[in-house]
């Protein structure tokens, strides 16, 4: 299928690796100059060297070393590249803690890497498109945003958050050609969360296919796939809201998280 992506330009932060890796790799396959960044130069150029290898119909990779977790970060990244087509806000950190053990300095810390980031391009970039009447704004979110884990509440409440600023930016679309939507992705695997389900599981010795079915047998018993979500599949549904084919799409959690999310939530 034809996404008509080609000669848009897109930024997808967090994107040196797991999901951010996979949506920057479809929207190049598709035709798209897609920019990522990164905080390590060695993980930026390694990423940069796979999406460029993913390239097509014309499709282009630049490489931004930048942090928008910090304004300054944020600021230069910008600075970088002032306009793009689409925005995908992927940048995230998560950890489980038990509730009483997670300080100010966590809940700090994560909405400022979670949220802020987002919210500081957006500010840029969402009313460039209003300007010129086209664009695309996707948060990367989480299930945990709608169906708050237990072992990690301050996670839960940054992928809420974004979910509402999403929505709120969405309202101010109105009768244009920008959309802004989130996407609630389910665990998905990458070395990240093997290592995070090793840490919740009771048998940590266990081989890896046992530890990941304990997971979804006691921390995620209503996913309805019972296994991870690869990278690519979350990829799939960013790359269709990014196009002009999810134009009537626009304000809405979409749910790409494997059954985990009731219906009636």
């Amino acid at each position: 299928m034809d996404l008509k992506l080609t000669g848009k330009t897109a930024l997808v932060t967090g994107s040196t690796a797991g999901i951010g890796l996979a949506i920057a790799e479809r929207l190049v396959g598709e035709g798209v100059d897609v920019v990522i960044s990164g905080r390590n130069r060695h993980k930026l150029d390694e990423a940069a060297v796979k999406v460029a290898a993913k390239a097509a119909q014309g499709g282009k990779v630049r490489a931004v070393l930048a942090d928008p977790a910090t304004a300054e970060g944020a600021a230069a990244l910008i600075a970088a590249v002032p306009d793009v087509d689409i925005l995908v806000n992927n940048l995230g950190i998560y950890e489980a803690k038990p509730f009483t053990e997670i300080s100010d300095e966590d809940w700090h810390r994560f909405f400022e890497v979670n949220v802020v980031s987002g919210a500081r391009l957006a500010r840029h970039y969402f009313p460039r498109m209003l300007a010129r009447d086209w664009g695309r704004v996707i948060f990367i979110a989480s299930e945990s945003g709608l169906v708050i884990p237990g072992e990690m509440i301050h996670y839960g409440m940054t992928k809420t958050a974004q979910l509402a600023i999403a929505r709120g930016l969405a309202e101010q679309t109105r009768g244009t050609g920008v959309t802004v939507n989130s996407v609630l992705p389910g665990p998905t695997r990458s070395e990240g969360i093997v290592e995070f389900i090793r840490s919740v599981v009771e048998n940590k010795d266990a081989p890896e296919a046992e530890r990941e079915k304990e997971f979804f047998t006691k921390l995620r018993p209503l996913s309805l796939i019972r296994r991870l979500i690869e990278a690519d599949e979350i990829a799939a549904q960013v790359a269709l809201l990014a196009s002009p084919l999810g134009a009537v799409t626009n304000g809405a959690s979409v749910r790409v998280e494997g059954g985990i999310i009731p219906t009636i939530a």
